[in-house]
């Protein structure tokens, strides 16, 4: 069985960074991801200090993962299925069915999107199709937009798109009820709303949306587009295995100053916590969860023990 001082699951920003902090402690340190994080699929970043041309999220994991490489942090490529503690020890054993041994575990297992398997619309994600308005709001300035979505979800945010963008398109393509409210705001905002399934995303040479189909045959030219769609899951399995805490929207509840979850020695941060779900909260979620970590090992108080 190996051991660590603290394994970390996840391998996202949140992960990669808490993983650097601890190596840099000189912590025995495994880090343990399935590579199915929102950061593996997002083509570019664009609201990131120090990246002005944006950056790839399979960039930063990459550069990442080599960063903290150097201070002695292994790797694993493996999805962890359980979690338990017993005593002051942590076990996890692993899809590949492998056990591990740690004093402490960090969760940085984030959201899976729900994104529907719509033609072509993987290649163009974060480069002209976006998830976030907060993120990339600011790229469709004053472009065409097409948001594909579903119900109240789709309807809002096409509304909140109006900020960067009056030439907007909402397309309810998992033809989902939309509550009489929005859809007068909509009506008067003059946002056209099509009742139809998306069948294909079509794109040029560089990989940018160009236009979306729909199953009718219609193509509506776009720009740019943004997904909507209730159903995103918050992978907190294992957080819930250990009696972790969640709220009414089931984030992971952490000390706001340590990180540390109701569970002595599991620590969490990014989009497992946060409903920003922004790369630059992850990453500072990822340092201060491994300064307190460091304290802890070392057998330091923290602020409440």
């Amino acid at each position: 069985m190996k051991q660590a001082d603290c394994i970390i699951i996840g391998g996202g920003i949140a992960g990669i960074q808490a993983a650097i902090q601890l190596g840099r402690y000189k912590h025995d340190i495994i880090v343990i991801d399935s590579a199915q994080g929102r950061s593996s699929i997002a083509k570019a970043y664009h609201n990131i200090l120090g990246w002005p041309d944006g950056v790839s999220g399979k960039q930063l994991r990459t550069l990442g993962r080599q960063h903290a490489e150097k201070f002695g942090v292994e790797f694993l490529d493996d999805t962890v299925k359980s979690l338990e503690k017993k005593q002051d020890k942590f076990f996890i054993r692993t899809k590949n069915d492998m056990v591990y041994e740690a004093k402490m575990i960090f969760l940085g297992t984030g959201i899976t999107d729900n994104i529907p398997p719509i033609k072509n619309i993987y290649p163009t994600l974060g480069t002209s199709t976006y998830i976030c308005p907060d993120c990339d709001g600011y790229e469709i300035m004053d472009k065409q937009t097409v948001v594909i979505g579903g119900g109240n979800a789709g309807a809002g945010m096409a509304l909140t798109l109006l900020y960067w963008s009056k030439d907007i398109i909402y397309v309810n393509h998992s033809k989902t009820r939309i509550d009489d409210e929005y859809r007068e705001k909509l009506k008067e905002n003059q946002i056209p709303v099509i009742e139809e399934e998306v069948c294909e995303v079509h794109i040029n040479a560089k990989q940018q949306l160009k236009a979306v189909q729909l199953t009718s045959g219609k193509i509506i030219e776009a720009e740019k587009a943004f997904t909507a769609f209730k159903g995103n899951k918050l992978n907190n399995d294992l957080a819930l295995q250990l009696g972790v805490q969640v709220n009414e929207n089931n984030h992971v509840v952490i000390h706001p100053r340590t990180k540390e979850t109701n569970i002595k020695g599991v620590w969490a941060g990014g989009d497992l916590v946060a409903h920003s779900e922004q790369v630059t909260i992850s990453m500072g979620d990822g340092t201060q969860a491994a300064i307190w970590i460091h304290k802890r090992l070392l057998g330091q108080p923290l602020p409440y023990d």
